[in-house]
């Protein structure tokens, strides 16, 4: 069983991080592999990895550059394409793959004869973690939530950056839906993994199989700590949501999320400050929930009555 690992980049500030995540796939456990990494639309970026991946074992990667701009998931479906393998894995230019990730996904579709599997996105802090951010928000910076399970099961969806499908079931259902956007220049239009899940339960009546054994690291910046950045990182996320929802799609994921956050999550916080446990902690912690889970609330509205998501599936 043949894997091949799409990585997508695009700003030349990532090329030592993007050449990092490439070294960590080249030093899988498993070896039946190939590795495409897609320069989105930036030829002297494409030059500069190209430069440092021409000696040693580096020769194994195929290289390859968007002629303009196109964006996360055009970039990803163009890397499934041309991929040769009977499985295709993505991961993204800021994480680092555990040696066994592409062992432990073969693994599962061995064993479960599956036709999409995800693993876990562990934290790589590069700063010191904000005390005042609820893990229960991790997700806003790539990284699976305590919520999530904790044992192989199915999922609706997994995180973009660990997850992979059958090559042939993956461009059946038309790739990625790039009405869902996608990351492309400045602009954070997610959701493009959750809809193309959603998809492939409604044509083959199968999920995602989860195994956290498949863990990919994924590396948190400062910039992703900053408030700023999480506000308009809400804003996105709750805009995504609504367009998937008159892409088709279904919340329930998000409505089941939102129902733990009031009737536990935020409850057992307050508990805590009430018994006088790490108060300012807990307290800030409560706050920047009540803030985020208003401001996706704020870009889920503005998303549903916008022209956004009116396209349907291009696919290509």
């Amino acid at each position: 069983m043949k894997v091949s690992v799409i990585v997508c980049t695009y700003s030349p500030t990532m090329l030592e991080h993007c050449l990092e995540c490439i070294d960590s796939l080249l030093n899988q456990t498993y070896k039946n592999l190939e590795v495409i990494c897609i320069v989105d639309g930036n030829k002297e970026y494409y030059n500069m990895l190209k430069s440092r991946l021409n000696s040693g074992e580096s020769n194994k990667i195929k290289l390859y550059v968007n002629k303009r701009n196109e964006g996360l998931l055009r970039s990803r479906n163009k890397g499934s394409r041309l991929a040769k393998g009977d499985i295709v894995a993505f991961i993204d230019d800021d994480a680092i793959a555990d040696r066994k990730w592409v062992e432990e996904l073969v693994r599962i579709y061995r064993e479960y004869d599956a036709l999409a599997v995800g693993g876990k996105m562990a934290p790589l802090w590069l700063v010191k973690k904000p005390k005042w951010f609820p893990e229960e928000f991790y997700w806003l910076v790539g990284v699976t939530y305590p919520a999530f399970p904790e044992k192989i099961c199915e999922v609706r969806n997994t995180f973009g950056s660990n997850l992979s499908f059958r090559r042939d079931v993956f461009l059946e259902l038309g790739g990625f839906n790039i009405a869902m956007g996608g990351i492309k220049g400045k602009k954070m239009l997610q959701g493009g993994e959750t809809d193309l899940c959603m998809r492939m339960y409604k044509s083959y009546g199968r999920k995602v199989i989860y195994n956290p054994n498949a863990v990919v690291y994924h590396k948190i910046f400062k910039k992703r700590t900053q408030v700023d950045f999480l506000i308009k990182r809400c804003f996105w996320q709750g805009y995504s949501k609504a367009v998937m929802k008159k892409l088709g799609g279904n919340t329930e994921e998000e409505a089941s999320f939102l129902k733990q956050l009031i009737f536990k999550d935020i409850p057992e916080r307050f508990l805590k400050c009430i018994k006088g446990k790490d108060i300012a902690s807990n307290l800030s912690k409560i706050i920047a929930a009540v803030g985020f889970t208003a401001i996706i609330g704020f870009g889920y509205c503005y998303g549903y009555i916008s022209k956004g998501g009116q396209t349907i599936n291009e696919g290509k």
